[in-house]
């Protein structure tokens, strides 16, 4: 077998279902592998889409999200995917082609350092020359993806490696690979026990529940814990989520730019349950946080124990395997939950919600008489999701409407299959990432909720979702604007500056790439829009007219 060959085998190995990829110098020998071995290649019309598309894929799954591009300005546009994988620790390798070994360092076509580009935002990263160096990096590659903290990882591999002969027991000497992000550790006794104590005697102490209980699939633990112990959760704007139900215990979203609710700075003890320390929780300063607060961390990644924050307690180890431990422990000790506390949290939340799921934001100036406000719209979608079996996977990609949804659908639950743009706060991954949600999820129903700045970065992807049969359907609230910036910017100061997009018929573009596209300008519209395009098997672009404004 030939290098390119090994490839393919390895990823077929792990489950990899298929890989993105753009094709171009270097690619071509792993793309008539993948051909041949029967593993499917979704190619995109730009490098930063199939990049997103990996990257969803894994932050959807927890699985590794593989993707292939060329070399050179491809390799540099990639990147964007890849940034948005670190950022929200998603295990994804991103494959760069190279002209031949030789005359790399000499000037050959499109030659440049693209590990070195690639290190500051990757887990681990490695140009391979030869062949029999390929199945060895590979392993090293998605240890390192799959491992700790998930995250991406980069190999740029030469034209001459992967046409460079193996013999045929090659990929077999390596052993097995992780098909999935899992890291079980066991922490120590002594400092779960410190941390437990430090719980039981807080007064009001709140989880703050970040993406890496999503990929230690901790859901149901964090649910039996938090509702054992009577404490308030709270999730990170943009972490990946495990809200599926409607907990008692679960308070919303912090560190949005709408608000939240007054509870983190009311804390006399926080748990930092694999989330950063960032302007999310405050950087935990005190103020505005309580003077005195005690902070306790888990994390499963040992360069992050002090990221940020000396703790009071620091745990490495995975969140499932702590909170189990802490589960027993509590009810050995027969500790008595927060209960007072998770009521006044409680009653906090719902007050400062209410703000947005009722007529919000009915006061914000119009564009127009008959347009709705992105409050009117979410809650349109949300009616509509409401009645469908099984539930859709939606994702939000966006700055203004993606406080609004933020503000009106994730105030009692934040469920595995939403998916936002991650901790990156990027805009413009959404076309791609319904088409990675299409092929992670093929029985379920795919939404995208998208602005119409946003839609721009990928709004030619239309054309490969339907020539790939991806169908999808997004929904994009027009205010011929980037509305969160315009809205900042009245407020700040009574002017528009650089912000502002002319009006363009984005649904007949999305007709004219092969998908379908239609208006819609009420709430029952656009429910009536989205009924009728989730019967299709095209991908569905709903344009839908809204005011500037946001959630304030």
């Amino acid at each position: 077998m030939n290098g390119a060959q090994a490839m393919v085998a390895l990823f077929q190995r792990m489950g990899v279902p298929f890989i993105s990829a753009l094709c171009g110098n270097g690619l071509d020998p792993l793309l008539v592998a993948a051909d041949a071995a029967g593993l499917r290649v979704i190619d995109t019309r730009n490098e930063q889409a199939a990049a997103y598309i990996a990257d969803a894929y894994a932050r959807l799954t927890g699985r590794l999200g593989v993707c292939a591009v060329s070399s050179g300005v491809a390799h540099v546009n990639a990147l964007a995917g890849v940034t948005n994988a670190w950022y929200d620790g998603a295990p994804m390798l991103l494959i760069s082609g190279a002209s031949a070994a030789p005359g790399l360092g000499r000037g050959a076509f499109q030659d440049m350092d693209q590990v070195g580009m690639a290190a500051p935002v990757t887990k681990y990263t490695e140009r391979v020359t030869q062949a029999s160096r390929i199945p060895l990096a590979f392993r090293e590659a998605v240890g390192a993806a799959c491992g700790g903290r998930p995250g991406p990882v980069h190999l740029t591999i030469t034209v001459d490696a992967l046409q460079g002969s193996l013999p045929p027991d090659a990929i077999d000497r390596i052993g097995p690979l992780p098909k999935v992000a899992a890291t079980r550790a066991a922490a120590d006794p002594d400092e779960l026990a410190h941390a437990l104590a430090l719980l039981a005697n807080a007064r009001k102490p709140v989880i703050v529940a970040g993406s890496c209980v999503f990929y230690a699939g901790a859901g149901e633990a964090l649910r039996r814990f938090a509702r054992q112990t009577a404490t308030p959760v709270v999730v990170p704007i943009w972490d990946r989520s495990v809200i599926d139900t409607n907990w008692d215990t679960y308070m919303g979203v912090i560190g949005a730019a709408s608000g939240e609710p007054d509870i983190l700075t009311q804390a006399d003890l926080i748990l930092l349950l694999g989330a950063a320390v960032d302007y999310r929780v405050r950087y935990l300063d005190a103020p505005p946080l309580k003077p005195g607060v005690k902070v306790v961390r888990v994390t499963a990644d040992a360069s992050q124990m002090y990221q940020g924050v000396t703790p009071d307690v620091c745990i490495l180890g995975d969140a499932h395997t702590v909170l189990d431990a802490w589960r027993d422990m509590w009810s050995a000790g027969e500790l008595a939950p927060h209960t007072g506390w998770l009521e006044e949290a409680r009653a906090a939340s719902q007050a400062f919600y209410r703000r947005w799921t009722g007529d919000a934001g009915a006061a914000l100036p119009a564009r127009s008489a008959q347009a709705m406000n992105g409050g009117a719209l979410v809650r349109a979608i949300q009616e509509t999701l409401a009645g469908i079996d099984p539930e859709p996977v939606l994702l939000i990609d966006g700055g203004n409407i993606g406080q609004w949804a933020h503000m009106q659908l994730a105030s009692e639950r934040y469920p595995a299959h939403w998916l936002t743009c991650g901790a990156s706060g990027v805009v413009g991954w959404g076309v791609p990432g319904a088409m990675a949600a299409r092929l992670a999820y093929p029985e379920r129903p795919v939404v995208l909720l998208s602005g119409d700045g946003a839609l721009g970065f990928g709004l030619m992807e239309f054309e490969s979702a339907a020539r790939q049969s991806l169908p999808f359907v997004a929904v994009v609230a027009d205010d011929c604007a980037w509305g969160i910036v315009a809205t900042g910017q009245e407020r700040a100061s009574g002017r528009r500056l650089s912000c502002e997009l002319g009006p363009a018929d984005y649904a007949g573009v999305a007709q004219a790439l092969g998908g379908r596209g239609v208006r819609a300008e009420t709430p029952q519209a656009v429910k009536d829009a989205i009924s009728d395009a989730l019967r299709d098997r095209r991908p569905t672009l709903i344009q839908v007219p809204v005011t500037v404004g946001g959630p304030a």
